[in-house]
C-alpha cells in the first residue's frame, strides 16, 4: 500500500509540474501587446520667415523688379532678385542703412548698411566687406537679370546687426569694382526697394 501511495504522489507531481511547465510555456508563447510609439514627425515645423522688396525704378530710369529673402534659421538668409527694363550688362547691388526710397535718385535711402563699420569690400572674397554688399547681377539684352545667393550674417526680424527688414534694396546703373571706397564705384542709384516682412 505503501508503494501504491507512493506511486499516486509522483503521479501527481508529474502532471503539477507538466501544468507548471504548459503554463510556462503559454505565457513565453504568448503575443506581446504591441507598444505603439507616439513619435512626433521629424520634420521642422519652424515657420518660414520670408520677405520682399518691390523695386521702383530712380534717376530717370525705368528699372523694376522683386527681391525675396527667406530666413533659413541658421543665421543664412536666400536671396533671390529678379530685374527688367535694365541696360545689358553687370549692375551692383547693395543693401543700404535707410527703408526709404522717396527721393527721385534713391538717396533717402542712405549708405551701404555696414552695422560693423569696416571698409567695403566683395563678400566671401574679402576679410571685410559691409553686411549690404552683395554683387553684380548680369542683365542680358532683353534688359532682364536674375541673381540668388544665400548670405551669412543676415536675418529676417533678429538682432539689428543682422535684421534686414526696413533695409533698402539699390540696383546701380554700373558694376561694383569692390575696391573703391566707401561703395564701389558703381554709379546712380537706377531702382530702390524697401525690404518688408511677407504676410
Amino acid at each position: 500500500m505503501f508503494r501504491t501511495m507512493m506511486l499516486a504522489g509522483a503521479v501527481a507531481m508529474m502532471y503539477a509540474c507538466g501544468s507548471a511547465e504548459k503554463k510556462t510555456e503559454a505565457e513565453v508563447t504568448e503575443p506581446e501587446e504591441e507598444v505603439v510609439n507616439e513619435v512626433e514627425d521629424a520634420t521642422d515645423e519652424r515657420a518660414i520667415v520670408e520677405a520682399e522688396a518691390q523695386l521702383s525704378s530712380a534717376s530717370g530710369s525705368e528699372v523694376s523688379g522683386v527681391a525675396t529673402f527667406t530666413d533659413l534659421g541658421d543665421g543664412t538668409v536666400t536671396f533671390k532678385i529678379s530685374i527688367e527694363n535694365a541696360t545689358p550688362g553687370p549692375h551692383a547691388i547693395h543693401l543700404h542703412q535707410n527703408g526709404d526710397c522717396s527721393a527721385a535718385d534713391a538717396t533717402s535711402a542712405g549708405g551701404h548698411w555696414n552695422p560693423a563699420e569696416v571698409d567695403h569690400g566683395k563678400r566671401a572674397v574679402d576679410m571685410q566687406f559691409h553686411a549690404g554688399d552683395i554683387d553684380n547681377v548680369e542683365v542680358g539684352e532683353d534688359g532682364k537679370g536674375v541673381m540668388e545667393m544665400t548670405i551669412e550674417g543676415w536675418s529676417i526680424g533678429g538682432a539689428d546687426s543682422t535684421d534686414i527688414i526696413n533695409r533698402a534694396v539699390i540696383i546701380h546703373a554700373g558694376a561694383d569694382d569692390f575696391e573703391s571706397q566707401p561703395s564701389g564705384a558703381a554709379g546712380a542709384r537706377v531702382a530702390c526697394g524697401v525690404i518688408q516682412m511677407k504676410q
